[in-house]
């Protein structure tokens, strides 16, 4: 399955889409500035190229990538752009158990029928294992905390309501965040009405626990109350500063900040006039963004990580590591009116800030969708997928990505060499296809209908989307007597 090729990045690196390889040379290592090799199989983690600039939006020909990349534009201008992004070498720091199936004798007998079905029926049951689905989230399964129907439809039937009682492999792959894996899943198997695994979940920062391995102390932003510090304490990070511990510190560094009643019980101040930051963190969109633009230009333009500091040369100065876990301008939500400004517009409002502030464009990696380095993760998570569906740890050859923004699921998706489907429930809402990212598959009304069409064509046009409960594997007919 073809990937991004050398020349699109313009550094060398392993064979396409190879997670495990050892021998490549990574650009600028968040560690020590320096350019070293990525780790070998030993390892923790694996530093992959960064396929968009690490240099800020606010110059004309970033700025376009930034809020619209299109594949094109994407591949005329990409070079060796001086940065990596850590990945976890293993998709889960620990793995969780998938839940055991139910011992209802209707449950088991269920089982014992499909795979007598399925034993009828190998060439379907083979393309089955050989075909995956890459679904985005928001726009595409829900809106917010609503469901789309024909997303509910999909899952029930990806999850064995089929003519064969199989379960298709698929991940679920989102720039959203803010919570812990376990939260969002739990939160998404409610809203959908169907178990989501964390073994098949992949949120914008899920990637970044990788990080906890270069950097002691973080300034995590993002999300609503105290959950960002419990995603990166969950990721290992040994000391989470929360923006709100530094208001409990000291009030006057954010003048217009907000500090309720709930923010005094769960801060933990302490003296960060000699406490030093090692990086910034951005992992969701800012529910007080004043403060955060405050204390990360300070941040930005301290002496060493050191608050209340000031560098003395603005021009020539090396500001710390921050990192965003996506580049998202707009992202779909439960208002009925267009979709509603995500992380990307935070990131933009702290390049601008930083820009006018010290002069200059700010140094800043990306991680999410579109990033070579998700996909690789991807690949990594959907494997093991496979591995516990079907017993065999391999990807699959045919794998379609499900998305509804054509800056991120599509371009990234066309980069990667997957199928590609967009769907018309989210950001999209354009003519036949997107002009500067058409996915290669198609556009549809919804997910249900994309869906259907890939498995149409991988199995058949007579597969059925329904498990007979009556059926007799016998005679392919139906049977009264068989447990419903």
């Amino acid at each position: 399955m073809p990937r991004f090729s050398d020349a699109d990045l313009g550094v060398e690196s392993a064979a396409p889409g190879d997670a495990r390889a050892g021998d490549v040379q990574a650009a600028r290592s968040p560690r020590d500035g320096s350019s070293i090799a990525i780790p070998t199989q030993d390892g923790e983690t694996i530093e992959i190229p960064a396929t968009r600039s690490s240099m800020s939006g606010t110059s004309a020909m970033m700025h376009h990538l930034s809020l619209g990349p299109s594949t094109r534009d994407r591949r005329g201008s990409r070079n060796s752009f001086g940065t990596s992004l850590p990945i976890p070498r293993s998709p889960r720091m620990s793995r969780s158990s998938r839940l055991s199936r139910a011992s209802r004798p209707s449950v088991i007998s269920k089982d014992i029928m499909a795979s007598q079905v399925q034993d009828l029926s190998p060439e379907k049951v083979a393309a089955v294992k050989n075909m995956a689905f890459a679904f985005d989230i928001d726009g595409v399964l829900v809106h917010g905390n609503n469901y789309i129907q024909e997303g509910r439809d999909v899952l029930k039937m990806l999850n064995g309501d089929n003519e064969l009682g199989i379960t298709f492999p698929y991940i679920l792959l989102t720039n959203g965040g803010g919570k812990t894996e376990q939260a969002r899943t739990e939160q998404l198997s409610q809203i959908l009405d169907q178990q989501v695994h964390l073994d098949q979940f992949i949120q914008s920062h899920t990637p970044m626990q990788a990080l906890s391995e270069y950097y002691d102390n973080v300034l995590v932003c993002g999300g609503e109350g105290y959950k960002i510090r419990d995603v990166a304490e969950q990721y290992g990070f040994k000391n989470v500063i929360h923006p709100k511990d530094i208001i409990a510190w000291d009030r006057t560094i954010s003048p217009q900040g907000l500090f309720s009643e709930e923010d005094k019980a769960h801060a933990k101040p302490r003296d960060f006039s000699k406490f030093k930051f090692d990086a910034i963190l951005c992992f969701a969109e800012s529910w007080d963004q004043m403060t955060d633009f405050q204390i990360i230009n300070d941040l930005l333009m301290s002496e060493d990580g050191y608050l209340l500091t000031r560098t003395k040369t603005p021009k020539t100065h090396k500001h710390i590591p921050i990192y965003f876990s996506q580049g998202d301008l707009l992202c779909p939500t439960e208002h009925k009116g267009p979709p509603r400004l995500h992380l990307g517009a935070f990131r933009l409002g702290v390049e601008a800030m930083y820009k006018a502030t010290s002069g200059n464009d700010l140094e800043r990696v990306l991680y999410g969708k579109p990033e070579r380095a998700t996909y690789i993760y991807a690949d990594e998570v959907m494997a093991d997928w496979m591995e516990d569906l079907h017993g065999e740890k391999k990807l699959p050859k045919n794998i379609y990505m499900v998305g509804d923004n054509p800056a991120s699921d599509i371009v990234g998706g066309n980069m990667y060499g997957w199928n590609t489907c967009l769907v018309r429930t989210g950001v999209f809402q354009g003519g036949d296809n997107d002009e500067e990212n058409p996915a290669n598959f198609g556009v549809f009304k919804n997910v249900k209908e994309a869906v259907w069409t890939a498995i149409r064509k991988e199995l058949g046009d007579d597969f059925k989307f329904k498990w007979d409960p009556k059926l007799n594997p016998v005679t392919g007919g139906s049977s009264q007597s068989a447990i419903e």
